[in-house]
């Protein structure tokens, strides 16, 4: 491959879709703390998540899918996790998985821990700790 074509030299842009740019800033902004850095294109909101942009683009009526769409790597997800339900974040139980866990987190086999929520479209997003098992 061409080295000027090498993806792994570009950094990433994330989309999400939404139907309303008013409640996705109330959301990714006010409740998630992301930086809104361009609300004026009528094409997508832009936030800076950490470095990575992160475009929320209203496309009218769409159906969320029941996958995760958009993830953080975090540090320590019991305290990101609590932080999240004080800013009245509502975190996803899943049968099997993480419906015991007092906070939602599940525990992956290979010792990730995860946790889920919805935005406000429905779009499903989680935070992940990675195991620092080797």
């Amino acid at each position: 491959m061409n080295t000027s074509a090498k993806l792994s030299q570009s950094a990433l842009v994330a989309f999400v879709p939404v139907s309303d740019a008013v409640k996705a800033i109330a959301f990714y902004r006010d409740q998630l703390g992301l930086t809104l850095v361009e609300d004026q294109s009528p094409f997508a909101l832009v936030f800076d998540a950490n470095g990575t942009m992160l475009r929320i683009t209203p496309v009218g009526e769409f159906k969320a899918q029941p996958f995760t769409i958009l993830g953080w790597d975090v540090e320590d997800i019991e305290v990101s996790v609590k932080g999240l339900l004080a800013e009245g974040i509502t975190f996803n139980r899943y049968p099997g998985l993480n419906d015991s866990d007092p906070l939602a987190i599940w525990t992956a086999p290979g010792g990730a821990r995860i946790a889920w929520f919805n935005d406000p479209f429905g779009n499903v997003v989680g935070l992940t700790q990675f195991s620092t098992l080797g």
